[in-house]
């Protein structure tokens, strides 16, 4: 420091810390750090917010009770978050002050991993728009087109954007449920019957001309324009094709076309064709569809970013059922069948098998196809359902407050963007 007096305040929102200059330059905070080395009062500005020469007194902005907590990293080397503080905000302090995520507890490190990564998937094109937006109004040549773009962008990605949106939402979910409906339908033994016997009567016409057929065209037709427009107007086409619902889209619409290339290529009516083992499959994965509907339901969404939240829980959750999977089942074989080989409970010949029982017992689903006979191996169930019910209840708690805490922020969320819609609607 080479103004000023022998002493230094840092004063954090009002409240005042004393500091010997001396102890100033090498502070491990890089931000108070930094007053050492400056040489004016211009550049002790770019630092602090404010400065004042008399009392050699530094004002910080900051909140000041998250600086307290830093203070207790400076003085003991621990530093935790603040109770009652958003997690995000105090990592911003840090940030200011010079701190990493490094320099959290493990504890509050894996907070702020869960935290950074929900805002990440939630708000961060939240922030991409604001960004859009402020450069579209900072520009004069492209704002017309830009508008254009994030309006129709908004439209398809964000069902409560706009009345366009919420209708073509409507319409996309109408039609998942018409495609689904047909799906389930030709499973139905009678309307394999009756499409057996159009293929016999139209051995060499196309499945275009049945009803079933052209309700499949239509419905394949408008999700490959929704798909098309969607992938136009996104920002970032690699970003748009990595995303786990435009593959089951492209996953669910691949097949429809694969038939109609081999009908082209072979001839072959394409209702023959799917007869075989390979396009059955992947025309069963339209089932996927269903989850298209995440789009436009808060349920399917809150699930999913519960699931995704939750991950460390569920891998727990299986762990704890693969080891009583392995334990009762051992025990299971050895008591039914391991004991007397002869007379034994064929149900129970094998570890696996018995693993098959363990699982149905601790889910408390009991189909009854297979069940101990002995008494040891009656006893082994009581205490596998016991204990199925108690290893499945732990990690529920962290789940349900999980889905509790993910529904009020999808719900806050879409109350934004609706009053932000009437916003726009009105101005």
């Amino acid at each position: 420091m080479k103004f000023g007096k022998s002493v230094c305040i840092i004063n954090v929102g009002g409240t005042k810390y004393a500091f010997p200059k001396d102890v100033i330059k090498d502070f491990p905070l890089r931000r108070v750090s930094r007053l050492h080395s400056c040489a004016s009062e211009r550049e002790v500005l770019e630092v602090c917010d404010d400065y004042d020469r008399e009392r050699n007194e530094f004002f910080f902005d900051r909140h000041s009770e998250a600086f307290g907590f830093i203070m207790l990293y400076v003085k003991y080397g621990k530093l935790r978050f603040v109770p009652h503080m958003c997690e995000l905000s105090f990592y911003n302090e840090m940030i200011y002050w010079g701190l990493e995520s490094s320099h959290l507890e493990f504890c509050c490190q894996r907070r702020l991993d869960d935290r950074m990564s929900d805002t990440y998937t939630h708000f961060t094109e939240e922030h991409h728009e604001t960004d859009d937006e402020f450069r579209t109004d900072a520009s004069s040549n492209g704002k017309r087109d830009s508008k254009w773009l994030e309006r129709m962008r908004r439209t398809f990605e964000e069902p409560t954007s706009s009345l366009a949106a919420q209708i073509l939402a409507s319409v996309s979910v109408i039609f998942v449920i018409v495609s689904m409906v047909m799906l389930c339908a030709s499973t139905l033994p009678d309307w394999k019957t009756a499409e057996s016997n159009i293929v016999e009567e139209h051995r060499y016409t196309d499945s275009l001309e049945h009803p079933s057929g052209i309700i499949e065209a239509v419905c394949i037709g408008w999700f490959t324009a929704e798909c098309i427009v969607r992938f136009i107007v996104s920002r970032d086409k690699c970003e748009f094709v990595r995303r786990p619902l435009n593959i089951i889209d492209l996953l669910a619409i691949t097949p429809y076309y694969i038939s109609v290339t081999m009908t082209v290529l072979t001839g072959e009516n394409s209702q023959l064709q799917r007869a075989g083992v390979t396009l059955r499959v992947l025309r069963m994965m339209r089932i996927f569809w269903v989850i298209k509907l995440a789009r436009h339901f808060l349920g399917l969404q809150t699930l999913g970013l519960t699931l995704k939240r939750c991950y460390r829980e569920m891998v727990m959750l299986l762990v704890f059922i693969c080891v009583a999977m392995a334990i009762f089942g051992a025990l299971a074989q050895l008591l039914e069948h391991g004991l007397d080989l002869e007379s034994g409970n064929e149900e129970y010949a094998s570890i696996p098998a018995a693993c098959w029982w363990v699982i149905i017992s601790m889910t408390t689903v009991g189909y009854g196809d297979m069940y101990p006979i002995t008494v040891p191996g009656r006893v082994l169930g009581g205490l596998c359902v016991v204990s199925g019910i108690v290893l499945l209840a732990l990690p529920i708690t962290f789940i349900y407050h999980s889905f509790v805490q993910c529904y009020h922020e999808l719900k806050f969320r879409s109350a934004r963007c609706t009053r932000s819609l009437s916003a726009e609607f009105l101005n």
